[in-house]
């Protein structure tokens, strides 16, 4: 059996190639995934090991709150520069140094803000080569109170050389500065995309606002001392709220924070790798079930001349293992270079990574494998069933039947499913579990494959109606052959259904969040201009934005904003703090409760859904912790509608001010006279910081909207791939379709049709059914997306929008997929030889 399953598959290679190309697409996605974030991980552990190699020990604030957001180290408070002095006093120590950390973005020379893919970053130099980060490549180390060094990425990038003058936006003044060195962060041109601007300690404290402070010391032992008993000594030199760590522990924090962040971005990918899998496993599944259909008479014989049910059943089992084993080699080959594409696609949406060598893992290859192999043998699950119910005498029987579902059982079988999927989806978005979720979606598309069927043959028969008028004989011909068969014609649409399902979804979901952003920026603020940083990645702009802004003529109110975090409960929190001198002319607050007047006693205000979820109310006391002041008993002054641009909870910027150290506006709200005018001379009053952006309502409603579908064209790149699998299943099927009905197509082109004819009914035939599966997709689509958007009502998603245009552009868009998509099998019909099909057997 093993010889004839070989030779099965060798004599039918197209037939293997095609079957194994949507395991190759799947298992080279999967494997991509798993190379491009194993080499960011090795490259930011070794970058940060090699950073940290030589720092013994660190002295530094402790954490203040007990979680960290994903991604992110602990939030800790800057400590004395008094503190240095003491810690070289320490006996045993060899060297210590102070570092201090913010916001400085350069500007290039042709006036725009510099902004790296990871922000802006502003550091103090370290003179010690042992404990320094950064090492210089060109020029010298910053010494002077003008003097700026940058890292080698922005130097490249920019053109900019030593001794050239360069202009730096700071939290106060912009300042123009000597460029005196180029740098490098450990061994990379910049920290993982940022922009580095690095002053000498004394210099970073003034333009960075921290006069007096560090954010850390980095210390050296001496060689043969106990770094424990060091380590030791200095903690007893130090206040309460200061901490000492080993070099490897900061070195693991940041290394964890990394992996979190990877772990994330890897979670996402394999999502759409799986789901690229989950379709190639509809085409698998259709093109076996339609492999053994044909291969009826050669199974009965089989079975005439001795084989056991058992051998069948293990011959296409082990037909399709062999087709996912070679696959997926294919694809663990193909996926290095997957990699690179993967990265160059997120670079593309302005997200980049230090380049490194590419890493490939054993853990790589063996998931690779058994996702690639496990995929197929599974979908060939049924069809191999189905074979060994083949009875032998069939072998001598003109007429083959096959085993088929009755409907009513399809109808009882199908709707349980897809019950089932919808109650597990709604406890996953309820619930915010991802699992379930994924789970309940796969419930829903697979009902969905069981239920197509029983509406397959009055489906195509109504899209095919308007084809059979316009292509006549062939149309009808085409009609024809998709209304034959309704489960092969349902199997086939259920790949492309799946992923115009999740292409629609998104839509649906894009479409309810740009409308809800835009209309979140018409209830909340009022104001005439908004300006903000121009960058995402770098969202604070200058304390001297408002005071140049309010001195404008035009300008009749001002009001700044600010954001930070604070840990209420068990996890962190976002709070927003606005002026209360100019609220009513700036910001909707439409209150449910109590007063907006209570900001300036210093009262917190709650949204409604943050109420209800907690059970607060006006008067209750909810303690929030801060990092500069600790735990706050705060008193909730009033409960306001969802507003989604202000946020859960709402401070006064004095109270904000109070409790937080040096944090930069977000944004500064301005209401005028009127016009353009106004905005156009707060843009020139603003000349001097090319990084804010100044802009009416109407444009800042605009800029979320871009936001929003640039995100939405990272995922429908990421999606692409399982719509490119679908298609493969319709041309397999196609293909084996013109192979099943060779002596068919002989006859016809007998009796007088044309070539041309021939093409056009296998393309209406591939019309049909990219048609069928657009719809039926569309269709679940669409409710995935207003159920998604439902779920998050409460995170400020508000407005439900099914963009129907875009919707009907899907389906003319299946429709021209499925005319290239016929492409090969229709130009193959064509040319088959008459003679030789009509005596095909």
């Amino acid at each position: 059996m093993w010889r004839v399953t070989l030779k099965g598959l060798l004599a039918h290679k197209l037939r293997l190639t095609l079957t194994a190309l949507a395991i190759v697409l799947g298992v080279t996605f999967v494997t991509g995934t798993f190379v491009l974030t194993d080499t960011l991980h090795n490259t930011f552990s070794n970058l940060i090991g090699n950073i940290y190699a030589k720092v013994d020990l660190q002295v530094r604030g402790v954490a203040q709150f007990n979680h960290t957001s994903i991604g992110e180290t602990a939030t800790r408070n800057p400590i004395p520069e008094s503190l240095l002095s003491t810690v070289r006093a320490v006996p045993g120590v060899e060297s210590a140094e102070g570092g201090l950390t913010g916001y400085a973005q350069f500007v290039s020379p042709e006036g725009k803000a510099i902004s790296g893919n990871a922000g802006s970053i502003g550091l103090s130099f370290d003179p010690n080569p042992d404990l320094s980060s950064l090492h210089v490549v060109s020029g010298r180390a910053p010494t002077g109170p003008d003097d700026v060094v940058m890292d080698a990425g922005t130097a490249k990038k920019y053109h900019f050389s030593v001794g050239q003058q360069v202009k730096v936006l700071l939290a106060g003044p912009t300042r123009t500065m000597t460029l005196v060195g180029i740098v490098k962060f450990g061994t990379a041109d910049n920290i993982a995309g940022a922009s580095i601007a690095a002053f000498a300690l004394p210099t970073a404290q003034q333009v960075l606002d921290e006069p007096g402070h560090l954010d850390d010391i980095n210390v050296l032992t001496k060689s043969g001392t106990d770094q424990a008993a060091v380590q030791r000594a200095i903690e007893a030199a130090m206040p309460s709220g200061v901490q000492v760590v080993t070099g490897q522990t900061v070195a693991n924090e940041q290394t964890d924070s990394v992996d979190q962040a990877l772990g994330i971005f890897n979670t996402a990918l394999l999502v759409f790798a799986f789901i690229s899998l989950f379709v190639g496993a509809f085409t698998i599944f259709n093109t076996f079930s339609i492999i053994v259909g044909q291969r009826t008479r050669e199974l009965a014989l089989l079975r005439i001349v001795g084989a056991s049910r058992r051998q069948v059943f293990r011959s296409v089992l082990a037909e399709a293992a062999l087709v996912g084993l070679v696959a997926s080699i294919i694809g663990l080959g193909v996926g290095i270079g997957a990699a690179v594409g993967l990265e160059g696609l997120l670079r593309v949406f302005g997200i980049s990574f230090p380049s490194a060598s590419l890493v490939f893992r054993p853990r790589t290859a063996v998931i690779g494998l058994l996702v690639g192999v496990g995929v197929t043998v599974v979908a060939a699950i049924s069809p191999a069933r189905r074979a060994v119910r083949i009875s032998p005498i069939e072998a001598i029987s003109s007429h083959q039947t096959g085993v088929e579902i009755s409907s009513r059982r399809r109808l009882s079988s199908g709707g349980f499913l897809g019950v089932a999927g919808i109650v597990l989806l709604a406890i996953g978005l309820g619930a915010s579990k991802l699992p379930l979720v994924g789970v309940g979606a796969a419930a829903i598309f697979l009902a969905a494959a069981m239920l197509a069927p029983v509406f397959a043959r009055p489906v195509s028969s109504v899209i095919g109606r308007p084809l059979a008028r316009w292509f006549k004989v062939s149309g009808r011909l085409g009609r024809e052959n998709s209304m034959r068969s309704p489960r092969r014609t349902a199997q086939t649409a259920s790949a492309l259904m799946i992923g115009l399902a999740l292409v629609s979804a998104i839509t649906v979901f894009g479409a309810s969040l740009s409308k809800s952003a835009t209309s979140a920026v018409d209830q909340a603020i009022s104001a005439d201009l908004i300006i903000t940083n121009s960058s995402q990645s770098q969202p604070g702009i200058s304390n001297a934005i408002a005071g140049l802004v309010g001195k404008v003529p035009g300008v009749t109110v001002t009001d700044t904003a600010y954001d930070g975090q604070v840990e209420v409960g068990d996890s962190l929190k976002d709070l927003t703090a606005i002026g209360t001198g100019s609220l009513a002319q700036t910001v909707i607050l439409r209150m449910e409760s109590g007063s907006a007047a209570s900001l300036s006693a210093g009262d917190l205000l709650i949204d409604n859904t943050t109420a209800s979820s907690k059970h607060l109310s006006v008067g209750d006391t909810l303690p929030v912790k801060f990092a500069k002041t600790g735990v706050v008993d705060m008193r909730i002054g009033g409960v306001f509608d969802t507003n989604a641009l202000l946020g859960s909870y709402v401070v006064s910027n004095d109270f904000f001010l109070s409790h937080f150290d040096q944090t930069l506006p977000i944004a500064v709200l301005a209401r005028t006279t009127g016009g353009t005018a106004s905005e156009q001379a707060v843009t020139s009053a603003l000349s001097d910081f090319p990084n804010v952006q100044v802009q009416s309502r109407a444009e800042f409603e605009k800029s979320q909207k871009q936001q929003v579908d640039k995100l939405l064209g990272l995922v429908y790149a990421l999606l692409a791939l399982a719509v490119i699998i679908a298609l493969i299943g319709i041309v397999n099927t196609l293909m084996l379709s013109v192979f099943e009905r060779t002596r068919e197509i002989g006859l016809l082109r007998a009796v007088g049709m044309t070539r041309r004819q021939i093409r056009s009914m296998v393309r209406v035939e591939s019309v049909i059914l990219a048609l069928f599966g657009a719809l039926i997709g569309i269709v679940i689509g669409t409710g995935l997306g207003i159920a998604l958007v439902s779920s998050l009502h409460s995170q400020g998603i508000s407005e439900t929008s099914v963009p129907v245009p875009e919707l009907i552009g899907f389906l003319v868009l299946a429709a021209l997929l499925g005319l290239f998509a016929a492409t090969f099998p229709a130009r193959r019909a064509a040319r088959l030889d008459v003679l030789a099909a009509i005596a095909t057997d």
